[in-house]
């Protein structure tokens, strides 16, 4: 007997929930536990942010802003994008968003259709491959592997091009990785997109948080900026993850059906996070710096620990993820990360969720404090021995 479930859009329905959250909200169930499961910093946004935006509503700013977002907030993200080496013009080359995942969903529904084809650098952002899904296009991985340091190999990318594919979807730094690739590195892709005429969306939502090598913007390579979407946003670099404050930069050709959707679906963001925005963009980089120099020590102290019990582990060079290898306990990354959420209390997620390319490993945020990533190692090294004896 039909029900009124089974009316449902068959393609909505089919969508799996994100395998982040299903584990998220398991371990919210549990007392004692340990996080190294969502990426979220665990810094508040720093006071002077906040401030500016309770002083925008005690303003009175209250209204609906432009589509594209504050002027003023479009000109500060120009003037950030502009010290990568990139210029985006804020009346039509820049859209605020709520969150960076808003502008992936636009960014990925003006590009791609049915029929097209998408590249995917997997492992990959959970919510890339879905979103590709409700365009009717057909995600198609480009395998990071493991022995190459999770890097994207050029040529990799050229074994799957066909009449289809349409764009590739890139995450530098990576989640859940934590790898970052290069000028070097990115400028034999530059050159496979040219050759191929494919779109880009980048998403640079970490550029802030690189350690040993600068930031290169994908833009910036010669020929790259006409054909890119450039994704960003406050979340991880200023502590805003709350705010739901994002931004697209990109030619006005695609910028401007972009924002026309956005008109349809979201209209504008909120106000007081755009206030707030302004103020991280043009008095935060302080923040940005203390925030940045604390993950460093975190994330050598949490891949020390992790090689120490036996799960190799590289030492990532952005983000705020580590990506240990567990094929040695012989568990699958589902099996390994329910029994230690079940036996060891500590919350990591599958690698499986970020693609077939993550089975084996699993994503630890290192974005919570040395006493818990300390507390967490503890617990793994007696869940490990556990598992041994």
């Amino acid at each position: 007997m039909t029900t009124l479930k089974d009316r449902l859009a068959p393609l909505a329905a089919s969508l799996p929930p994100s395998g982040i959250r299903r584990f998220f909200d398991l371990a919210s169930t549990m007392k004692d536990v340990i996080s190294l499961g969502v990426g979220e910093p665990d810094f508040v946004t720093p006071w002077h942010i906040r401030e500016s935006g309770l002083h925008a509503l005690e303003r009175g700013m209250t209204a609906y802003t432009a589509n594209a977002g504050l002027f003023e907030l479009r000109s500060a993200i120009s003037r950030y994008l502009e010290s990568f080496g990139t210029i985006y013009q804020p009346e039509n080359e820049i859209l605020v968003t709520v969150g960076g995942s808003e502008a992936i969903d636009l960014a990925i529904r003006v590009l791609a259709g049915p029929g097209d084809e998408v590249l995917i650098a997997e492992p990959a952002y959970v919510s890339y491959r879905p979103l590709v899904h409700l365009t009717g296009a057909t995600p198609v991985t480009v395998p990071l592997r493991p022995e190459n340091g999770f890097q994207l190999d050029a040529n990799d990318i050229r074994a799957r091009l066909n009449s289809r594919t349409k764009a590739i979807i890139l995450c530098n730094p990576n989640n859940p990785t934590g790898a970052v690739l290069t000028r070097a590195q990115l400028e034999p892709i530059a050159q496979v997109l040219k050759e191929a005429d494919l779109f880009a969306i980048v998403d640079e939502i970490y550029a802030e948080l690189t350690y040993d090598h600068p930031h290169t913007s994908f833009p910036s390579l010669p020929g790259m900026q006409e054909r890119t979407v450039l994704i960003g946003g406050m979340s991880k670099a200023y502590a805003m993850t709350g705010w739901r404050l994002g931004y697209a930069a990109a030619p006005e050709y695609i910028l401007h059906a972009m924002l026309t959707i956005h008109q349809y679906t979201i209209l504008c963001a909120p106000v007081a996070a755009q206030v707030a925005g302004i103020e991280a963009l043009n008095r935060g980089r302080g923040d940005v710096t203390t925030m940045v120099a604390e993950y460093d020590a975190r994330r050598r102290l949490i891949t020390k620990g992790l090689n120490e019990l036996g799960l190799l582990c590289p030492l990532p060079q952005g983000a705020f993820y580590v990506f240990p290898d567990i094929r040695g306990t012989g568990l699958t990354s589902e099996q390994f990360a329910e029994s230690l959420l079940i036996h060891g209390q500590v919350a990591v997620v599958p690698g499986n969720v970020f693609g077939d390319q993550g089975e084996g490993f699993v994503r630890c945020s290192y974005a919570t404090s040395v006493g818990h990533i300390e507390k967490a190692l503890e617990r793994m090294r007696k869940f490990l021995t556990a598992g041994r004896d």
